[in-house]
C-alpha cells in the first residue's frame, strides 16, 4: 500500500488524542513527540477515572494510554471503553503505552481490544507509525465470544520457503 506523506501529515494534524498517564513527565514527553509529527489537539489525564470522563467530553480520535496507573489501570480503562451498548465510544483506537514489553502483556492487550503497543521509552518515529497504521490501515471493529475491538491482523504473507520477508 503506497501511503501519501502529505496525506498522512494532513490526517496526524487533524487528529484529537487524549493522552492517559499518571506520569506527568512521561505525559509532556509524549505530548513532546505529539507536538513534533504534527498533532495539534492533545487532551491529558492523569488517571483512568479522569480518562473516563475525558473520552466522555472530547470524543478523541485515539487514545494513548498507559499500561500501570493507580485507581483504574490500562486494562481496566480497556474493559470499560470497549463495552458497546455500555460505554459511549466503543470503537475508539486505542494505542497501549508500557514500561514492561513482555509477552504475556502484548498478548493481553491484543484480547482486550488495543489497536496498538508501544514499549517505552517512545520514539517519534515508532509513535507516528502506530498512528498511521490506525489512519491508514483501519482494521474493522468486530464481536465474538467476549471479544470486542479491532478485527486481527492478517498474517503477513510467506516466501516460497515458508518464511517472511523482511520489510
Amino acid at each position: 500500500m503506497n501511503i501519501n506523506p502529505k496525506h498522512a501529515e494532513y490526517l496526524v494534524q487533524q487528529l484529537n488524542v487524549l493522552l492517559v498517564d499518571d506520569n506527568a513527565f512521561t505525559r509532556k514527553l509524549v505530548r513532546g513527540l505529539l507536538n513534533t509529527i504534527g498533532v495539534k489537539s492533545i487532551t491529558e489525564a492523569g488517571d483512568g477515572i479522569a480518562a473516563l470522563e475525558m473520552i466522555r467530553a472530547v470524543t478523541p480520535d485515539v487514545i494513548i494510554l498507559d499500561w500501570e496507573m493507580p485507581l483504574l489501570n490500562g486494562p481496566e480503562l480497556v474493559r470499560i471503553v470497549r463495552s458497546p451498548g455500555v460505554f459511549p465510544v466503543p470503537d475508539v483506537p486505542i494505542i497501549m503505552l508500557s514500561a514492561h514489553g513482555e509477552r504475556w502483556r502484548i498478548v493481553e492487550s491484543v484480547k482486550l481490544g488495543v489497536n496498538e503497543f508501544l514499549c517505552k521509552p517512545v520514539s517519534a518515529k515508532s509513535l507516528l507509525d502506530r498512528l498511521i497504521s490506525i489512519l491508514l490501515k483501519p482494521r474493522a471493529t468486530v464481536q465474538f465470544a467476549g471479544y470486542y475491538g479491532p478485527a486481527p491482523r492478517e498474517p503477513a504473507p510467506k516466501d516460497r520457503r515458508g518464511t517472511v520477508p523482511a520489510a
